[in-house]
């Protein structure tokens, strides 16, 4: 096959990531009614989803090897497979230990989904071409992103509005187009995802898994190696945090300034898809971001404007202002997203990408579970703006971590490291 050219890879990486998306724009309106309305109640529901967050800790670090090892598409495939088997099983759920499964295969379709995409768009762009620029490209696919989930959301809400069809309820609607959809997606990854691999084979693919662990253990020795590295690892830590400000607090935090749970609910529908639009248009900032001031600088400064967002938040007295820093922030969040990953990816070479990529995903989810416990304790013993500005301050406190990143940018280019030295730093 003819080898891709730049545009052609980041062609394909944007569709791909778009047919990723869509379906969950689909699911994220409907799925809490539409597991009530299968008689589940809340805590089922918070304790179902749990199943989630559990398999994509265990597994995160774990796939990010096995993707280096055996290749990208081979992963991806069974991702998307699972999440397939995951939306079959959640439409047919009847009880509580139905969708406790469907969450659990959702959480491993999460941790092998989570950075093989992306690693095959670097390595397959630097491939194509050493010297090219691929931060672009990852802001791009933050706007498609934003636009897939918003679209879906959008899209979600019109199949509801017609109504049931013949028994299908209108709440399970969607969830049949977001699982049409997938298989879509599938087809198109086997088709459009293209990768070298020169050994194949069953013994091939025994060596490449007994190579899996070797592969985590040189992610791990190159975080121990680099201080940049290490550094921005460490940001996720007052990222995942501090995100329980805007994910988790908002709703207690408009209902407040509304005096209407019901009001704030109703506000809160529009207002996430338009938060989902701004952050499209805030990852589109990418090239002007990395041109003035620079990606490190940059993704230092906007962490903290983040934080300043959601002061915002805390603080404005109606919702009219509450919902402008909400969208604010959205917008800071989808351009820091792209920065922080090209940065990232600057300090690995390829056959660790998708390695250290889960190790910084993987260090989000203690960090977001241990903020989900103390901003909400202090939330009721205090009040939400009291939480909210807590969460703030730990957003803005992870700026001086891009320093590091800034300073390596500034003596020169960080080369990708030696995989020889990797071995003897083990």
């Amino acid at each position: 096959m003819t080898a891709l050219t730049v545009r052609q890879v980041r062609r394909r990486y944007l569709l791909l990531h778009g047919l990723r998306w869509l379906p969950v724009g689909l699911m994220i309106p409907v799925l809490i009614l539409f597991m009530q309305e299968r008689g589940l109640s809340l805590p089922e529901i918070g304790l179902a989803a749990t199943a989630q967050g559990l398999l994509v800790l265990a597994l995160e670090l774990p796939t990010g090897g096995l993707a280096d090892a055996i290749g990208r598409k081979p992963v991806l495939v069974a991702s998307w497979t699972v999440s397939l088997l995951s939306m079959a099983l959640l439409v047919t759920a009847t009880s509580f230990w139905m969708f406790f499964l469907a969450w659990a295969l959702q959480g491993v379709h999460r941790a092998l989904d989570s950075g093989p995409l992306e690693s095959w768009y670097v390595d397959a762009t630097l491939a194509a071409d050493p010297e090219a620029n691929y931060e672009p490209g990852l802001g791009h696919a933050g706007t498609v992103i934003g636009v897939a989930i918003a679209s879906g959301a959008l899209l979600s809400g019109g199949l509801v509005a017609l109504g049931p069809i013949g028994p299908v309820s209108a709440l399970t609607v969607p969830l049949l187009a977001a699982t049409a959809l997938q298989v879509v997606g599938l087809i198109v990854l086997l088709v459009l995802l293209t990768e070298h691999r020169p050994a194949r084979g069953a013994a091939a693919l025994r060596d490449s898994v007994r190579e899996a662990p070797r592969m985590i253990g040189q992610a791990f020795g190159l975080l121990r190696r680099s201080r940049v590295l290490l550094a921005l690892v460490c940001v996720e830590l007052f990222w995942g945090f501090g995100m329980v400000t805007f994910e988790s607090l908002l709703p207690v935090r408009l209902a407040e300034v509304t005096a209407d749970a019901e009001r704030a609910a109703a506000l809160l529908g529009p207002a996430s898809s338009a938060a989902w639009l701004v952050s499209a248009a805030g990852a589109a900032l990418t090239p002007l971001l990395l041109r003035w001031p620079g990606a490190a600088p940059g993704a230092a400064l906007l962490r903290i404007l983040q934080g300043l967002t959601v002061v915002g938040m805390g603080l404005f007295a109606g919702p009219a202002g509450v919902l402008v820093a909400y969208l604010c922030c959205y917008a800071v969040h989808g351009a820091s997203n792209p920065l922080h990953t090209g940065l990232l990816h600057r300090q690995v070479d390829g056959p660790y990408r998708t390695s250290v990529i889960s190790l910084n995903s993987m260090m989000g989810q203690p960090a977001g579970a241990l903020g989900g416990v103390v901003l909400t304790a202090l939330a009721a013993g205090t009040s939400v703006s009291t939480a909210m500005l807590v969460g703030a301050v730990v957003l803005a406190l992870a700026a001086p971590l891009y320093l590091p990143a800034w300073r390596a940018a500034r003596r020169a280019p960080a080369p990708a490291a030696d995989p020889a030295e990797l071995v003897a730093a083990r």
